[in-house]
């Protein structure tokens, strides 16, 4: 029997069913298998992949849609992967390709590696802005915080979903009201009983990565950074906006270093909707 082409193969829609093969997709290709992170993905967003008659998937992504149900307002791609032994045979390009095409007129975000950042250009993506990846075991300066912090509870979810919309530029409820569940803190920023930032800390292999991380100013951030390191023995992990460069010297003096750096590139818009200012770090560089 011969073997079908990559070209014939078709492309489907992943579910939960599918979180084994898509963490074993990661890891053959050298990153951590992730299996909490992608079991988040896929069912608060979609994934799309091409299956390997020999087993497993050649090929695999996920998209996160923000905004209206049935007519989103921005769509985040992430964790595209080829299988290394289908690797520069044009099967990444003819994945994204398809999933540009199914989100039609959505605009469209992404965190590329240097690596990845060629193909996605070749597609029309643009760079707009840098996230710096750090990471280590953060080191508290001894000083009381500046901005009162404490764990969020669910009477504070309103209040979070209303800062957020307005600081990230459209509605991510479905992603934000799984944090609880997602994530092993969730803690919020409050001055004269209004909240002015809120941040979570969520397990990935050794570490906590901090994310979404959103705060009124710099202060915040920091407060609702150490917080979060006050109550983990983990390193910490986050990707932070690269124009926040005070609080980028701020986590490398605390024991924090940089990893890598990534270009944020769009689709369809020439910038992301919201505050940057008040968006130090998103929940995870796959979802925007």
């Amino acid at each position: 029997m011969s073997t079908p082409s990559l070209a014939s193969l078709p492309i489907r829609r992943l579910t939960l069913r599918d979180l084994t093969a898509c963490a074993d997709l990661s890891e053959a290709r050298g990153w951590p298998r992730e299996e909490h992170k992608w079991g988040f993905l896929l069912t608060a967003g979609k994934g799309y992949g091409i299956d390997d008659p020999d087993g497993g998937l050649v090929t695999a992504c996920t998209v996160t849609e923000y905004g209206p149900h049935g007519r989103p307002s921005l769509a985040a791609i992430g964790m595209v992967l080829v299988a290394e032994r289908h690797a520069r045979r044009g099967v990444g390009r003819r994945l994204m390709r398809h999933v540009v095409g199914a989100l039609g007129p959505t605009p469209l975000t992404l965190h590329a590696t240097p690596y990845g950042r060629p193909l996605y250009e070749e597609l029309g993506f643009k760079t707009t802005g840098r996230a710096e990846m750090v990471r280590g075991r953060f080191v508290p300066d001894g000083r009381e915080p500046a901005v009162a912090t404490r764990p969020a509870t669910a009477e504070d979810l309103t209040a979070i979903l209303r800062l957020d919309e307005e600081v990230f530029g459209t509605d991510r409820t479905h992603v934000i009201t799984r944090l609880p569940a997602f994530a092993d803190q969730l803690r919020v920023a409050e001055e004269g009983g209004e909240i002015i930032g809120y941040a979570a800390a969520w397990p990935n292999m050794d570490t906590h990565v901090v994310g979404p991380l959103i705060a009124r100013d710099t202060t915040t951030a920091k407060a609702l950074v150490a917080s979060l390191a006050d109550r983990t023995d983990r390193p910490l992990r986050t990707d932070i906006d690269v124009r926040h460069e005070e609080l980028l010297v701020w986590v490398r003096e605390r024991g924090l270093s940089s990893v890598a750096t990534n270009a944020v590139m769009t689709y369809g818009t020439t910038e992301l909707p919201g505050d940057w200012q008040r968006r130090f770090a998103p929940l995870t560089v796959a979802a925007g």
